[in-house]
């Protein structure tokens, strides 16, 4: 793993500015899919790696939610 993707050596602040970074981008992905998909003029390609940029982020706030919220033990 990158420097830049282990979220085990960042800190809780880090992480949570990071996450609504990502959180904003994963929106605009979804608005500039539903933009391209509504006009019916995107090309499939396009819209194929929107989507998977869109699936990254999605599991990399996953990532960050998991480390921020702590386990609890029943």
């Amino acid at each position: 793993m990158n420097a830049r993707s282990d979220i085990s050596m960042k800190t809780d602040e880090v992480l949570r500015v990071e996450l609504q970074v990502f959180r904003r981008e994963h929106a605009d992905l979804d608005a500039a899919i539903a933009a391209l998909h509504d006009r019916g003029t995107a090309d499939q390609l396009t819209l194929q790696r929107l989507k998977k940029q869109k699936l990254l982020l999605k599991d990399r706030i996953a990532q960050i939610e998991d480390r921020l919220t702590p386990d609890i033990i029943a």
